[in-house]
C-alpha cells in the first residue's frame, strides 16, 4: 500500500495550530520573558575559589531570595555570572559581601566584575533581526521564483516556502514564551537559535520543492496531488536521515551534558531544526497543493474529495 501523505493535510495544519496557538496566546497575555540583552540591566560575574562554587539552580534561589530577581549561568570552571535588572551600587556591595560571607569567601579572594546593559542594545538588534528576516522571506520568493521559473506558477513555491518558514518560526517564538515556566527568557542567544532555524528551514523546502520541479517534467500526465505526494515519498528518507545525522543527534547531546548555559539554546535550536523538517515535508508541500486545487474555495460548501483520495 502506498503511502499517502498530502490526503491527511488538515490534520498536519491542525497539530501545527495546536503547537502555536498556546505560545501565541501566552504571548498575548503575559508577554514575552526578555532577558537584559533586551531589557537592560547588570551583570555581575563572580569567580569562586577552586571547588568552592556553587551549584547553580541552588545559587539562582538564594539570589531571588536577596530580592535580586535575576538569572545565573555557569561559565567556566569557577564562575557564575547573574543576570538582573538595574541594580545600584549599594544593593551590589550588600550582594556580594552576603555571598562571600555565605560560601567562605574571603571578600579579596572573591573576584568580580559588573557590567551594565542598556535596552537600546537590545532595541537595536531585535530590529536589525527583523530586517534580516523580512530581507531574507523576499530573497526567497526571488530566489525560488528564478530557478523554478520553467514551471507553471513558480512564485508559488517561494511563498509556500516563506509561510512554512514563518510557522517554524512561530514554533520557536512559542516554545520560548512558554519556556518562562522553566526560568528561560528571551536573549541574544535565542534569537541567534531563532536566525539559524530560519536558514535551515529555507534549505530543507528546496530539497523538496526541486524534487516535485523534476517530476513535474517526468510525469507530465500526473495530477498534481498525486505527483507531490509521490516526490515526498521520494525525499521522506534523505531529508529524515540527514537532519538526525547533521545536527539532532549533536544537538541532544548539547542539550543532555552541555550545562545550563547552553541548554536553552539547545532545546529551541534542537526543536526548531526539527520542525524546520516537519514542515518541509507537512506544511509547504501540502500548501502547494491546496493553492494548487483552489481548495479555499470548496470550505464552505461541504468539501471535495481530492484526485489521490478518488
Amino acid at each position: 500500500m502506498k503511502l499517502n501523505i498530502i490526503s491527511k493535510r488538515y490534520w498536519y495544519f491542525a497539530f501545527s495550530l495546536l503547537l502555536i496557538i498556546p505560545g501565541l496566546i501566552l504571548l498575548a497575555v503575559k508577554g514575552m520573558p526578555l532577558g537584559i540583552d533586551f531589557t537592560g540591566g547588570t551583570m555581575i560575574e563572580l569567580q569562586f575559589t577552586e571547588g568552592n562554587r556553587p551549584e547553580r539552580e541552588t545559587f539562582e534561589t538564594e539570589t531571588i531570595a536577596e530580592g535580586i530577581d535575576g538569572t545565573v549561568v555557569l561559565s567556566g570552571d569557577n564562575n557564575l555570572i547573574i543576570r538582573a535588572p538595574f541594580l545600584t551600587d549599594e544593593q551590589i556591595e550588600k550582594y556580594i559581601s552576603d555571598v562571600a560571607v555565605k560560601y567562605n569567601e574571603k571578600p579579596e579572594s572573591l573576584r568580580y566584575s559588573i557590567s551594565s546593559v542598556g535596552p537600546s542594545i537590545g532595541n537595536e538588534v531585535a530590529s536589525r533581526a527583523a530586517l534580516a528576516v523580512f530581507a531574507a522571506a523576499i530573497g526567497v520568493i526571488l530566489y525560488i521564483w528564478f530557478a523554478f521559473r520553467s514551471i507553471p506558477n513558480s512564485f508559488r513555491y517561494g511563498v509556500c516556502a516563506v509561510i512554512a518558514m514563518i510557522h517554524d518560526t512561530l514554533i520557536v517564538l512559542s516554545l520560548s514564551v512558554l519556556g518562562q515556566f522553566w526560568g528561560w527568557q528571551f536573549t541574544s542567544l535565542t534569537l541567534t537559535a531563532l536566525l539559524t532555524v530560519i536558514g535551515f528551514s529555507v534549505q530543507d523546502k528546496i530539497v523538496v520543492f526541486d524534487r516535485i520541479r523534476e517530476n513535474t517534467r517526468i510525469y507530465r500526465k500526473l495530477d498534481f496531488e498525486t505527483l507531490v505526494n509521490h516526490s515526498i515519498i521520494q525525499t521522506l528518507e534523505r531529508s529524515i536521515n540527514t537532519q538526525l545525522m547533521t545536527s539532532e543527534f549533536m544537538l541532544l547531546s548539547m542539550a543532555l551534558i552541555g550545562g545550563s548555559s547552553l541548554r536553552d539554546f539547545s532545546i529551541i535550536l534542537l526543536v526548531g531544526l526539527l520542525m524546520g523538517t516537519y514542515s518541509s515535508i507537512f506544511i509547504a508541500a501540502p500548501l502547494l497543493v491546496v493553492w494548487e486545487n483552489r481548495e479555499w474555495k470548496n470550505w464552505f460548501k461541504g468539501g471535495k474529495q481530492s484526485p489521490a483520495e478518488a
